[in-house]
């Protein structure tokens, strides 16, 4: 079983991605298991404070280290071989690679930041930062369900074919995914290539990477 910890102000964000569809069934088969952990309860005073100001002046809060580190540190209790990951605009872009490598662990510990960020000295703390690329969301949330999402759908058994996830965009070689087609043949005016009707599998399989490869290089991958 693959374990997920959320380290979260906001546990109940993850309520709903986590009730349907494919998190859903992976969780109620028990291929996933995902716990929620809140910050908040590390807070050592009667406020339960886990921001403040930051020394030097400066706009808004920052997350403070010691509710912070304290809930990395159960999260490491409870799974000891975790891999824990700070979600940041300052980490390493994630890729469709970086969630292969995340099945191969048993467990990872997703860690989401509000306000204007963390604390420094808590990267001390983690294994790895992580970004899901340069623009600025409200929190870490959203950032931990798209990489907890992209890791359990690659997981053995998750999908109900295994060719499914292999066949994924950028799977193979950072190449995106070609056109697809379905039923009617033609929509509007606007007809289903005629090699994909074809039948001859070797031309279809080389129009689809001449697909593949042009729409990559036009979105720069």
């Amino acid at each position: 079983m693959f374990h997920a910890q959320i380290l979260t102000l906001f546990p109940e964000f993850f309520d709903s991605p986590l009730s349907c569809s494919i998190p859903k069934r992976a969780i109620a088969t028990g291929l996933v298991a995902v716990d929620c952990i809140q910050i908040r309860d590390f807070a050592t005073d009667k406020h339960h404070t886990v921001d403040d100001t930051p020394y030097g002046g400066g706009p808004g809060m920052l997350m403070k280290p010691d509710p912070v580190v304290a809930s990395i540190r159960a999260a490491r209790e409870r799974q000891p071989d975790t891999h824990v990951v700070m979600l940041t605009p300052s980490g390493t872009r994630f890729t469709q690679a970086k969630a292969l490598e995340y099945t191969e662990k048993t467990s990872v510990t997703l860690l989401c930041g509000r306000y204007e960020g963390f604390d420094e000295r808590i990267c001390d703390y983690v294994d790895e930062q992580l970004s899901l690329g340069d623009y600025v969301l409200s929190g870490g949330e959203p950032a931990a369900m798209c990489v907890l999402d992209s890791v359990i759908r690659l997981l053995p058994d998750v999908l109900g074919s295994a060719e499914s996830a292999v066949l994924d965009s950028f799977t193979e070689e950072g190449i995106l995914d070609w056109p697809h087609y379905t039923r009617p043949e033609v929509f509007e005016g606007k007809a289903v290539p005629p090699v994909l009707l074809s039948g001859n599998h070797a031309n279809i399989e080389r129009w689809r990477r001449e697909q593949a490869q042009q729409r990559s290089r036009r979105s720069g991958q």
